[in-house]
């Protein structure tokens, strides 16, 4: 019997699993390094003081068993070293508060940004329209595009079955370019302003001194959020570096790269086209400026919108204040708290997977998918070396007399199977989710954590809140500027 789904019905899909599989018998680089320590100690200790020097190395010996072995939060002890260290240098230095300096102008091209996102630059394409973002430290630039698409829950199977194809085809485009750094796609939910039914009211309605065109008109004027829209962009990276032959055809600096990257756009456009999205126009600062104004005080956003030209300023499109916690952010009229889709699910699953989260009412949040291609010959090598390391991996357990798990033997057969895609031609990327979560304060924001957490489960995804470091993984989950996480 065949296994091929017929053309009316959907292909179930299957994500590889994170890989746990350490250097040596599971052990990471960091456990290795500790366990290293503390053998070290040990043999210091029995060379300079003989049978006494255990007694002396004990208190070393457990607390290296314990930073190596032990596990808080579901992570290992001695991986929780990075980021409390960290944190602490970023509290000490000052660094965990932002205050915006009104008094003083922000330089030009720049983006009144805090964190890392203070060195992004401003670029404005004059053939396109668009603002395009240059990270100098990470050599990027990145345009952004805004899409429209049809509810992808109330389409037939067949029609869902050729849109996920047309969007393998997409992210195809991006692995054969060889130039793109990253792909992300960022949805978002917003309040909705009233604006459009106000638009469809002045060039629609009957504007006369009548009792009930009076009464209409005010109705409207003072109508506050009437539900929940979602808008969705995408936004593409250059890799600066990968592209420097062209970017010096195209004249060097950025505007040689945003030349290059005008080619990158034109080929995704055509793309999404291809798979029956709908691209608009890429972003320009106005409409950029918004996004980043609304990510930090949502509280404004229908008034913004309300308004067509207030906020519309990249120079101050970034929050007044900021104060961050260990496991959430505060800014302006906010409180955000970021998750890390840790696992996707293990079984197969269907196309729409992500409906739970998606449509997840009275939540302001936001999904962000980002996509890093990775080229071809280094995907081959990767996927060579992790082969190796498996196949020695299960040679040592087996003469030391380790059972292989389950586990185990399913990362393999996730590397066979990328390793037999790359080979029929399809591109390898690596996909990192991120929920960026927004209530009006500190108790609502935990009710908004827990139903989206609920939420994540009934997507068949795990979820883990990133403790330590939401400043900057606010920047990447809800700013569409493919910022590194």
């Amino acid at each position: 019997m065949s296994i091929h789904p017929r053309p009316y019905e959907l292909a179930p899909v299957k994500f590889s699993r994170l890989s746990k599989r350490g250097i040596i018998l599971g052990l990471s680089l960091s456990q290795l390094v500790v366990l290293g320590i503390g053998a070290l100690a040990l043999l210091v200790a029995l060379y300079t003081a003989s049978g006494a020097g255990l007694v002396i190395a004990t208190p070393v010996l457990v607390t290296c068993a314990v930073l190596a072995w032990g596990s808080v939060g579901g992570r290992r002890v001695v991986a929780w070293l990075p980021i409390t260290t960290i944190w602490a240098w970023r509290t000490a230095t000052g660094q965990r508060e932002f205050r915006r300096r009104i008094t003083r102008p922000r330089p030009a091209g720049t983006l009144a940004l805090p964190g890392d996102a203070a060195s992004l630059r401003q670029w404005h394409d004059d053939e396109t329209g668009a603002v395009m973002i240059h990270d100098p430290h990470a050599a990027t630039l990145t345009a952004t595009i805004g899409v429209t698409h049809p509810a992808f829950t109330l389409l037939d199977p067949a029609e869902q079955q050729r849109r996920v194809t047309g969007w393998g085809r997409v992210l195809a485009t991006t692995c054969r370019s060889g130039r793109i750094a990253s792909l992300q796609v960022l949805e978002r939910t917003l309040p909705d302003s009233g604006r459009g039914l106000a638009d469809w009211w002045k060039s629609h309605g009957t504007h006369d001194d009548t009792w009930a065109s009076k009464t209409y008109a005010e109705l409207i004027d003072q109508a506050g959020p009437a539900g929940e829209r979602h808008a969705t962009t995408i936004s593409i990276a250059l890799d600066m570096k990968a592209a420097g032959r062209a970017i010096r055809a195209a004249g060097k600096g950025i505007r040689g790269a945003a030349a290059v990257l005008r080619q990158e756009m034109t080929t995704l456009t055509a793309a999404l086209r291809a798979a029956d999205l709908s691209p608009g126009d890429w972003l320009s600062p106005g409409e950029l400026a918004l996004i980043l104004r609304t990510a930090y005080d949502p509280g404004v956003a229908t008034a913004l919108e309300r308004q067509g030209t207030l906020g519309r300023d990249l120079a101050t499109a970034g929050p007044n204040a900021i104060n961050e916690s260990w496991g959430s952010l505060r800014s302006d009229s906010a409180h955000h708290a970021v998750l890390w889709i840790s696992e996707w699910p293990r079984s197969q699953v269907y196309p729409g997977f992500l409906a739970p989260l998606v449509h997840t009412t009275g939540v302001h949040r936001a999904i962000s998918l980002h996509y890093k291609p990775i080229r071809a010959d280094l995907a081959v090598r990767d996927l060579r070396r992790k082969k190796t390391e498996y196949i020695s991996d299960a040679a040592q357990r087996q003469r030391i007399g380790q059972i292989e798990d389950a586990q185990q033997t399913a990362e393999y057969a996730d590397v066979l199977q990328q390793e037999a895609d790359l080979t029929a031609g399809h591109g390898l990327l690596r996909l990192t989710g991120l929920l960026a979560l927004s209530a009006a304060d500190a108790d609502e924001l935990e009710r908004v954590v827990a139903a989206v957490e609920q939420a994540a489960v009934q997507a068949s995804c795990e979820t883990r809140r990133l403790w330590g470091q939401q400043a900057h993984a606010l920047a990447a989950a809800a700013l569409p500027l493919c910022s590194r996480l």
